[in-house]
């Protein structure tokens, strides 16, 4: 048996740090936005009772590869003879708080556990994923969400589904650097998701992140020009809204020799649920 399935990229259409935990971790508040653009991830069974990964880009075929240890937390369910190979077609960029390894991670979940008839439940693999990163249950249940806690208490929500083109300069930005960094603004309140709704958005990392990696502001510098615009995530990805995919193919022709980028429709369900519906009427 063998199939692929996609591991789509999210934006953060606002990110709110509102305290910091004993644990280190910080409660945040974010509305992750679900987009019709990743990577892709390859399945095919075995009866090696072995796992294997390859990528298109070899510098992730490591063990401590977030695909890997996704299916290492699998394995325990399936038959001792069960195996499997895995491909990574890499799309998305590496550090650019797209979401990008715990996308990989939730597809990769989804897809062996489809592969290997495990039957377990979305919420169990949710489970599952959160221990490997707080953004992994969000593609899981593969629905744009609103996110509290480190990011694992979601609620669904239905939005207008828009066009958006997706920047990222040159540079990789480590989450963990910039949430431990002394000059994170952490003390947004918190706020019920009506009032959320009605307010301007705003990420409180992109003050610190634009301060620290001059790229990063002079590329929300150069997408200002052609619409409102603010960083995801921790960055270094760059996002605006368009009204239209000709507008937003406009600025991307435009796009500076430092940036690669791409154009996206926001979605409600990930395309992921679809091609996991495809695979059981095609087996």
């Amino acid at each position: 048996m063998s199939f692929s399935l996609p591991a789509v990229a999210k934006l953060n259409l606002f990110l709110h740090i509102t305290g910091r935990r004993a644990d280190g971790y910080h409660n945040l508040q974010t509305l992750f936005q679900m987009l019709d653009y990743g990577d892709r991830l390859h399945f095919k069974a075995d009866n090696s009772g072995e796992i294997t990964l390859s990528c298109s880009d070899p510098s992730l075929n490591g063990s401590d590869n977030l695909i890997y240890r996704a299916a290492q937390l699998l394995k325990p369910f399936a038959p001792a003879a069960a195996g499997c190979q895995l491909y990574l077609e890499k799309n998305l960029p590496m550090g650019g708080g797209l979401g990008g390894g715990s996308s990989d991670a939730a597809t990769t979940l989804h897809g062996l556990n489809k592969l290997w008839q495990l039957g377990l439940s979305t919420q169990h693999l949710a489970e599952l994923g959160l221990r490997l990163g707080a953004d992994v249950p969000v593609f899981v249940h593969g629905t744009t969400a609103f996110a509290e806690g480190v990011g694992e208490r979601l609620q669904a929500v239905e939005l207008p589904e828009k066009i958006y083109l997706v920047v990222t300069p040159n540079c990789h930005i480590s989450t963990a650097a910039i949430f431990s960094h002394p000059q994170l603004k952490r003390d947004t309140p918190t706020m019920v998701l009506a009032d959320l709704m009605q307010r301007n958005w705003q990420n409180d990392c992109q003050p610190l992140v634009e301060q620290l990696y001059p790229i990063v502001a002079m590329t929300l510098q150069w997408l200002l020009e052609y619409a409102p615009c603010r960083m995801t995530g921790t960055g270094a990805s760059v996002f605006a809204e368009f009204p239209d995919a000709a507008s937003a193919q406009h600025a991307l022709a435009n796009l500076p020799a430092s940036c690669q980028g791409f154009i996206a429709r926001g979605v409600n369900q990930s395309p992921l649920w679809a091609a996991l519906t495809d695979t059981d009427s095609n087996r």
